[in-house]
């Protein structure tokens, strides 16, 4: 890819250039951006005429574009390429470019081409994506070891107010949030006892392994996971196998958040309260 005004600091003359043009050696993609010698672009090609077609020192892929060139998100359709821009300049309208002006952005090279850092990306997509998408790519983006809910956090505490950073951080307080243990009692029993629970055993030893809330007469296990956004697989192997323990007894199991509880009551008093009255039934 190259851009006409590369080709006049590079010594042609417009004339030389529209005699390429003409002869097919340079194919026009957008204006004033040229492939050179074939038409036929790879995904990163089109990403980098768009930047080019936008301003080569200031312009970044971003929001879904930059999503599929990180691989943190299922392949997004090519068009419309998205870009970031500073805020200040002029009016910038091309066909097949979404523009987006920013006060601010972050900005990596990948292949070669500038686009919006991992996190500034993630940032961007908590504005639209639910939930379960937005944890789906913070999952990928971990994995490919670019970046983690840690990272995201120290990069939300910087940038502040910004659009998609209080889903963002909401997402990650409902899944990283971690109660000391009397503050976890002080939380979960009052919940249980709304829904018309009896007040369970805590820190009981069952079947050998010490669960965080027991009710012997209804043959229930309730254990809480704090911090678990990046448990390892060892941390889930072993819930599992604590959990397969007591389901093998014979006993009923839930596993809840801290987040879920601190953040989400309503909805573990609903999964307590049908599981409750069927134990007692």
């Amino acid at each position: 890819m190259i851009t006409r005004q590369q080709l006049l600091r590079l010594g042609f003359s417009r004339k030389a250039i529209e005699h390429r043009i003409a002869t097919g050696r340079l194919l026009p993609i957008f204006r004033g951006v040229y492939a050179v010698g074939r038409r036929e672009l790879s995904r990163e090609g089109q990403w980098m005429a768009a930047v080019l077609a936008c301003d080569e020192e200031t312009a970044a892929i971003s929001h879904a574009s930059a999503c599929s060139l990180w691989g943190i998100r299922k392949r997004e359709p090519l068009t419309p390429i998205h870009i970031s821009l500073p805020a200040v300049g002029r009016r910038q309208e091309r066909q097949r470019i979404v523009v987006h002006r920013r006060a601010a952005f972050e900005v990596r090279k990948r292949d070669g081409i500038r686009v919006t850092t991992p996190e500034c990306t993630i940032i961007d997509a908590a504005a639209i994506l639910p939930r379960d998408d937005l944890e789906a790519m913070i999952n990928e983006a971990t994995i490919r070891r670019l970046t983690d809910p840690v990272e995201l956090r120290r990069e939300l505490d910087r940038v502040g107010r910004r659009p998609g950073a209080k889903a963002l951080r909401r997402t990650l307080d409902v899944r990283t949030f971690r109660f000391t243990r009397s503050k976890l009692e002080r939380a979960f029993i009052p919940i249980a006892l709304r829904v018309g629970l009896p007040r369970p055993l805590t820190c009981h030893v069952v079947n050998g392994e010490e669960v965080d809330f027991y009710w012997p007469d209804l043959g229930l296990v309730v254990e809480t996971d704090g911090l678990t956004f990046h448990s390892t697989p060892q941390q889930q192997a072993e819930d599992l196998r604590r959990d397969q323990k007591h389901v093998a007894s014979g006993l009923t199991v839930l596993r809840f958040s801290h987040g879920q509880i601190r953040y989400e009551p309503r909805e573990v008093e609903a999964v307590l309260l049908r599981v409750g009255q069927r134990l007692a039934g």
